[in-house]
């Protein structure tokens, strides 16, 4: 019987060779928000994984809108120049597989140290930035809060969501996800523990999702029609009184009708008083709901490490595609493996032919696995 993981699934114009996601990973790595020497290994590798799509980290639109001082920036025109240089190489002698770009802003989770220095804010005083978000409100109660948003500073942020966009297109990224999750900017307009505005963008459900719908509407008016747009969603925030998966169901049906194209499925990262259940595939029960009570097609994320439990999640319809994060790190040939695991087949570069067991030989395509 052919794999469900490893059969073709389309997005608009974009074929993707199986359903295979490499979930954006910060790298914290960059200078001045431009792609530097790591990013070029990082994405080589990956790009080497036969994974139907790679997905570039949470980029921010804006220097201000970045986590860290280390996270990737498209904002102007040195950093999509350092983008465009370093995808180009890496995409050289790797095999065509879909590129994607998330565009996030940090919102009150911006201006903190990089996760090995111990991931905290940075105060102004010595260095960090002021972060912005809907409300006042910080994210941890011993934490300066942040600037509440002003209208010109959220039509600032929607231009910036649709510049970045643009630049994203020149440089020939194939697709684009709107990073509404983990307690960062969209997702603490849609949580009403982040969100205690009272104006046309806080309060009833309909007033907080208005400004995330706004954006995504933006960007998807800028970016290619025949080029697939999705998001990612914290489909519940895991705290009593917070956002649940019945908001999220209610917000991915006025998604859809704004042309999303997928919802990778997220959960948590708004309030350290989070109780989240944690175990394999602990996500996996939130991108069934969504895609049973909207047909979006579905992204499952979450302690998805195994070949065959990836397989019965897309087999089952579960979800359409799983994403796959830390264990790709930790095995950046995991295709490969799930491939010989479940009969399947990937196309590997010549000079790996070899690489293969004499048992699994047959994973890939073409090989010659002879020498003289």
């Amino acid at each position: 019987m052919a794999s469900a993981l490893f059969s073709p699934f389309k997005l608009r114009s974009l074929k993707l060779a199986n359903r295979i996601v490499v979930s954006p990973m910060c790298q914290y790595s960059a200078r001045e928000g431009c792609a530097t020497e790591w990013h070029l290994l990082h994405w080589g590798q990956l790009l080497q994984s036969n994974a139907g799509m790679f997905t570039i980290e949470a980029t921010a639109v804006s220097a201000i809108g970045r986590i860290t001082y280390g996270c990737l920036g498209l904002y102007d025109s040195a950093c999509e120049s350092a983008i465009s240089e370093r995808l180009a190489l890496a995409r050289r002698n790797a095999p065509p597989i879909a590129v994607a770009i998330q565009l996030a802003h940090a919102g009150r989770k911006a201006s903190s140290r990089v996760p090995w220095e111990g991931g905290q804010l940075i105060p102004f005083s010595q260095g960090g930035w002021k972060p912005f978000a809907p409300s006042a409100i910080p994210q941890l109660p011993d934490e300066l809060p942040p600037v509440a948003l002003d209208a010109a500073g959220l039509d600032g942020i929607k231009r910036e969501f649709v510049a970045a966009a643009q630049r994203a297109a020149r440089i020939g990224i194939d697709a684009l996800e709107i990073h509404c999750a983990h307690g960062y900017l969209m997702h603490e307009f849609l949580s009403p523990l982040s969100n205690q505005r009272s104006d046309a963008y806080g309060g009833s459900f309909e007033h907080r999702i208005r400004f995330p719908l706004e954006v995504f509407a933006a960007v998807r008016d800028a970016w290619p029609s025949d080029k697939p747009m999705g998001i990612r969603i914290s489909a519940t925030d895991w705290v009593d009184g917070g956002w649940t998966i019945e908001d999220s169901i209610a917000l991915c049906r006025r998604l859809r009708t704004a042309g999303c194209d997928w919802i990778d499925t997220s959960s948590g990262g708004i309030s350290p008083k989070q109780k989240i259940p944690l175990g394999p595939g602990y996500q996996v029960h939130l991108a069934r709901e969504i895609r049973r009570a909207t047909s979006i097609p579905t992204i499952a994320v979450g302690l998805i490490t195994e070949p065959k439990q990836a397989e019965a999640i897309v087999g089952s319809g579960d979800a359409d595609m799983v994403a796959m994060a830390r264990a790709m790190l930790w095995d950046p040939r995991w295709p490969w493996h799930a491939a010989a695991t479940l009969g399947a087949q990937i196309h590997a570069p010549q000079q790996y032919w070899r690489s293969a067991p004499r048992d699994a030989a047959q994973v890939i395509t073409d090989a010659k696995l002879g020498m003289r």
